[in-house]
């Protein structure tokens, strides 16, 4: 156990107690949200912290801190247990359809007994929710809409990346410390860097797989073991996703990561090149076929890039394999120079705590980015028509001369007085053009209005476009992944008002948002569109994002030379400054 499993059991927390306390600014919420920012921010492991050291950091009560340690001691959290058993895998993600809150879920439950999304169709399809107190036709159209345009409508349920990753991440770092592990990855969909999973499929090379198999089936999170053999054990998390962990040999790992890494349709692509090369490959290697058709000499196996070598291609990053070009792409030896996180010299959607929402002072922002060698550093915090989390014309000039102040303590990278512009319902943006003129660089994001008709969003964001101070769009639709469905607009004409005003569309890290989708990243590829990957960090420890970013960007074919922030400082202040020179 470490800190990132003692992270884990906080945030279901306040997800469970939201529910039970019907809503988020309870205070026991609060107070394990505090937690968990606290622990974020203290650089120990509060595995090896004792109660007292734990109420030491400022944000966590005696209570949170009777959790963790009770956590750490004995695997689990009797509150924790309660509320699972209340508010089931199934409940939860209820709760996630916009449109019902905490006391609508508590309604709909006790009155029309409804406990999944099932159920919650069929009342719809059968209009028992208009019959409900607060709730009307329109409230039922709503919802209902959300559920299709979440995905929650099939039988089969896909957990969000944002919920499935870092599982598989705590996962694997386990793995890797047993003893006879040689080599662990997490494969399949996730390894693609799809939005939403099915499942979690992990492969670890392994001397000894009796060992692996019983840490797999004795881990905190395998709430059920459904099945358990030598070489594969599956269980059930407490949220009721499916792990796999599969053990092979160290020398079958390679093929074993290419085979279960997938996708389906990429597989039957290279198991054809390995026909057509008189040839095998399966999750075991490639091998030699004779003439009567017999399996002979391995050809690769170790290693994914020796196996595509050996296929004549040049290797595939896993976020491009769906079958979409890339396997006569690599064959041919035209796949594009994908930007990687080495490549990346600044990020430019960076908040602090002048924004309400962020969590880290601007010198700790500021030095946290050192770590990452970023050349420049765009400080985008809110403007003033984001009312909560905004800074008015006084407070933001003040924010300047902070970073101006804080610039020559930082020789080496620029810093941008920036700011995170809101996009109005009819593209009106924050301040008036003068002020916004006064800004270093901006990116311009939709926070509300989500309702608004295709064509409406789509003039919407047209409109911020085309206002000269700004310098890109953030987090295109607005989307949480598997949690709110974001703004339809209609893209071929956004991207086509990007490429116009020469405008970059923004990929956000972020694992909740990974908005623009990469779906809509290939198609601004396609159009030329400029790109930029961004954090949207908002405290210290979310840097890491920017991996993500770049994950989607690769999954949607992403060049580097295409992305602005991995051109050198002058290029890049060059392209930023003469959008605005236009002011």
């Amino acid at each position: 156990m470490d800190r990132r499993d003692v992270l884990a059991m906080l945030t279901e927390l306040a997800t469970l107690t939201t529910l039970e306390e019907e809503g988020p600014q309870s205070f026991k919420v609060r107070a394990y949200e505090n937690a968990k920012q606290a622990l974020e921010g203290d650089s120990r492991n509060p595995v090896d912290l004792t109660a007292t050291e734990l109420t030491k950091i400022k944000g966590i009560g005696k209570s949170t801190a009777a959790k963790i340690r009770e956590f750490v001691d004995s695997g689990s959290v009797a509150k924790l247990d309660t509320l699972r058993e209340k508010y089931p895998p199934s409940v939860v993600e209820l709760s996630r359809i916009p449109g019902l809150g905490p006391k609508t879920l508590k309604l709909i439950r006790s009155e029309l007994g409804i406990e999944n999304v099932e159920g919650l169709k069929a009342a719809i399809e059968q209009e028992k929710l208009r019959t409900l107190p607060g709730l009307g036709a329109t409230s039922e159209a709503k919802i209902s809409k959300a559920i299709d345009r979440l995905g929650l409508a099939g039988k089969d349920r896909r957990t969000p990346i944002a919920d499935a990753l870092p599982l598989a991440e705590r996962l694997v770092a386990d793995l890797r410390e047993v003893d006879t592990v040689v080599d662990v990855a997490f494969c399949g969909s996730l390894r693609r860097f799809s939005e939403t999973v099915g499942d979690i499929d992990i492969t670890v090379a392994a001397t000894d797989g009796d060992i692996v198999m019983e840490t797999v089936r004795n881990h905190i999170e395998a709430h059920e073991v459904i099945l358990s053999g030598d070489t594969k054990t599956s269980f059930l998390t407490a949220a009721a996703l499916q792990v796999d962990v599969r053990v092979v040999a160290p020398d079958q790992f390679g093929a074993a990561t290419m085979y279960f890494t997938g996708s389906k349709a990429h597989n039957i692509a290279l198991r054809q090149r390995a026909i057509d090369r008189k040839a095998i490959l399966n999750e075991y290697g490639l091998f030699k076929v004779d003439d009567e058709g017999e399996t002979g000499d391995l050809i690769a196996s170790a290693s994914e890039p020796d196996i595509y070598e050996a296929l004549g291609m040049v290797f595939v990053p896993p976020p491009m394999r769906e079958a979409t070009g890339e396997v006569d792409a690599a064959a041919d030896g035209e796949l594009p120079d994908l930007v990687e996180v080495a490549d990346i010299r600044g990020d430019l959607h960076y908040h602090t705590d002048r924004s309400g929402d962020g969590r880290s002072t601007l010198a700790e922002m500021v030095a946290e980015a050192t770590s990452k060698g970023y050349e420049y550093l765009a400080i985008t915090d809110h403007g003033e028509d984001l009312a909560i989390n905004g800074s008015n014309r006084e407070e933001m000039l003040e924010h300047r001369e902070a970073i101006r102040a804080l610039q020559a303590d930082y020789p080496d990278m620029t810093l941008l007085y920036g700011c995170e512009l809101n996009i109005g319902p009819n593209g009106g943006l924050d301040y008036d053009a003068e002020f916004r003129g006064l800004f270093d660089y901006t990116v311009a994001s939709v926070h509300s209005h989500f309702d608004q008709s295709t064509k409406d969003q789509t003039a919407r964001l047209v409109a911020a476009i085309a206002d000269p101070t700004v310098n890109s769009i953030g987090h295109l639709t607005g989307r949480y992944i598997g949690r709110r469905p974001g703004i339809e607009i209609d893209v071929d004409i956004v991207l086509e008002a990007l490429f116009t005003f020469d405008v970059a569309l923004e990929i956000n890290g972020a694992l909740q948002r990974l908005d623009a989708a990469s779906s809509v990243v290939r198609r601004a590829v396609d159009r030329g569109v400029k790109l930029v990957i961004n954090t949207d960090s908002h405290h210290t420890s979310e840097l890491g994002r920017m991996e993500y970013g770049v994950l989607t960007a690769q999954r949607g074919w992403a060049p580097r030379d295409q992305v602005v922030n991995t051109w050198p400082r002058d290029e890049f202040m060059e392209w930023a400054n003469h959008r605005r020179s236009q002011t």
